[in-house]
């Protein structure tokens, strides 16, 4: 577009899908955030806004549909600035409202754009028609007040009442935009072809080109300093893996943002997570409805990579004479996990393959075999993650499996402080196995998930151990001492112990580690944790009263209730074992008028009464 290369990134609107949004966050220089003219802010537009702010993403804001009824410009500007504490720069206004939406009128340009009827993407600049040049005068003057209290250049011309060209202030956009101190906004109707363009136009002026951006920081592996890389083919490569995909005739298709030097089809790179060489095989530029071939990704595109054997996201590429390694992407927790069997002799034998691969290509579903029983679990972001999996599995892989009930992904950790002792020693008739040590327990903040400190300093445990220890320790987090739930929060010291010149070895000290910590555990007051989930939930007046109580009965806390056009919205917290099954239950109390979001929010202790119930 005006001669400019965009890679555009689509994401899924649905909170279970976070790692889509994460990981093309992560790669990103700047995004588009379409809003609803009707419905404004959602709740995961909310979510996708916070994550884009952790990453420094410069933004314009797009509010589409412009021509359904109950669209309301002002309202969604309002809904920005109190929900999203963001300072909103209106660039156009709208010609005409809802099924009368005909096109906009550019603040900058101070013309009218419209656009023809149908499936065409004609469009019109012309004058602004008389009835609606006040309006547009008194907006443009709001915009111009607005670069002033940010932009001393304009500010300058503004108060001098000089006139300010549209290049000045495109200019002025440009430099607050980039540096995330405001956030233009469109509006259009993209269903008719209504408002693409100057979108277009948006990307290419007011959006950072990777030259724009801060040259990328990584850490060199070799001797642990930060090293930066600009954003130029001249430099070593550094990029960063960020998607991988099955494809059906390709393979591994590997989605990489190159951050500095260039990519070429044929050479050797480093992975520096996997710490080995590996060739690139063919190199792609991917359309919408097709692939293009290249010889040479350059810094700062996006484009795909065949060949790569043992990749995952987040793995960084490089040069092997220059090696780096970037920062990788927050992944998080699943919530939810059910137990699968496959249906036949046949599926159990293509299940291996499906599951690898389905966990390459999303690093939110994990796999894990119950020790106890033996059953299968996979666990994911929520019931339809897991639902379009299990589709994907029958679809693309041909595995079908029976499947339990969704069950809630319960934590363990512990509230008190103490020091505990593991030791190890077996006698057989040859050499004997010997592992002793000594560890303190404590309870870490909540998120952090397991810390190992090792301060062995006296030479009680010989180095070569350490790995064994840390090993016993990893597993022993597995599974807890209530309920079998995977343990998280606790920081665990490495502080004394001893060894046998003969008996000792590494998985002696691993068993030893497990005793330790599993002995800790039952006397450090160990408690279940449970997924609490944020909740939105809109329903109409008449019902208010029905859905708060039922909601309530379910351990909810409620934070807020607001008015949103004709019906009320109710947001809180809510324990995700009280949800399942809710959809259904909204749908009976509200005479299928109402609905909900949720999503992850933390974890939190668990009542000691239900608690009683899950250790049964």
């Amino acid at each position: 577009w005006r001669d400019c290369q965009i890679n555009i990134i689509d994401t899924p609107g649905h909170v279970d899908f976070t790692i889509e949004v994460e990981r093309s966050l992560r790669v990103l220089d700047g995004a588009v955030a379409v809003f609803c003219a009707v419905g404004g802010v959602q709740p995961q537009s909310e979510t996708v806004w916070r994550q884009a702010d952790r990453y420094h993403i410069p933004r314009i804001i797009y509010v589409n549909k412009m021509d359904r009824p109950g669209a309301d410009i002002v309202r969604v500007k309002k809904m920005l600035k109190e929900m999203l504490d963001t300072d909103v720069l209106q660039i156009q206004i709208p010609f005409g409202i809802e099924e009368n939406f005909k096109g906009v009128i550019d603040l900058i340009q101070m013309r009218l754009l419209v656009w023809e009827e149908g499936d065409n993407t004609n469009m019109l600049d012309t004058e602004i028609p008389e009835s609606f040049k006040k309006d547009a005068e008194k907006s443009r003057h709001l915009l111009l007040e607005k670069l002033a209290e940010y932009d001393e250049l304009i500010m300058e011309k503004y108060l001098a009442e000089e006139d300010i060209s549209p290049e000045e202030i495109k200019a002025a956009i440009r430099r607050l935009t980039i540096s995330c101190k405001i956030y233009p906004m469109l509006c259009g109707a993209s269903f008719k072809n209504k408002g693409v363009q100057p979108i277009l136009d948006a990307v290419v002026d007011f959006l950072p080109s990777p030259a724009d951006i801060p040259s990328i920081v990584g850490i060199n592996p070799d001797n642990e300093n930060y090293e930066e890389r600009l954003a130029s083919d001249d430099e070593p490569l550094a990029a960063l893996a960020f998607k991988i995909a099955t494809d059906p005739y390709a393979g591994n298709l590997c989605y990489v943002r190159v951050y500095s030097g260039h990519l070429d089809a044929g050479s050797f790179v480093y992975n520096t997570k996997k710490k080995e060489k590996e060739k690139i095989g063919r190199l792609l530029r991917m359309h919408a409805n097709k692939r293009e071939e290249i010889k040479r990704l350059c810094a700062g595109e996006i484009g795909a990579v065949i060949g790569l054997k043992n990749i995952l996201t987040g793995d960084t590429l490089c040069n092997p004479s220059y090696p780096i390694t970037l920062e990788s992407m927050h992944v998080p927790e699943p919530v939810i996990f059910i137990a699968i069997e496959p249906k036949t002799a046949k599926d159990e034998e293509k299940l291996p393959n499906a599951l690898k691969k389905l966990q390459q290509e999303d690093p939110t579903f994990k796999m894990r075999v119950d020790v106890d029983t033996g059953q299968t679990l996979i666990s994911g972001m929520g019931e339809l993650h897991l639902e379009i999996l299990l589709d994907r599995m029958v679809r693309e892989f041909g595995t079908e499996v029976h499947t339990s009930k969704p069950q809630v992904a319960y934590k363990e950790t512990i509230k008190s402080s103490v020091e505990s002792e593991g030791k190890y020693v077996r006698q057989t008739g040859g050499r004997g196995q010997y592992g002793h040590v000594e560890i303190r327990l404590e309870p870490a903040e909540p998120g952090t998930g397991l810390e190992f400190i090792d301060k062995i300093r006296s030479g009680s445990i010989p180095k070569e151990y350490i790995p064994g220890i840390k090993k016993g320790i990893n597993e022993a987090v597995t599974a807890g001492v209530l309920a079998g739930f995977p343990v998280v929060d606790v920081k665990v010291t490495l502080f004394d112990g001893s060894f046998h010149e003969v008996d000792s070895s590494e998985i002696a000290f691993k068993h030893a580690a497990i005793i330790a910590f599993r002995d800790g555990m039952k006397k450090a007051n160990p408690t279940l944790l449970e997924p609490i989930m944020k909740i939105e939930i809109t329903t109409p007046e008449e019902h208010l009263g029905d859905v708060i109580g039922d909601i309530t009965s379910k351990r909810a806390h409620i934070l807020d209730m607001q008015a949103r056009g004709g019906a009320r919205v109710i947001k809180g917290h809510v324990p995700l074992g009280e949800m399942f099954g809710y959809a259904t239950t909204l749908r009976s109390m509200t005479q299928g008028r109402g609905n909900y979001t949720m999503e992850f929010s933390n974890y939190a202790e668990i009542p000691k009464n239900i608690q009683k119930e899950l250790i049964k």
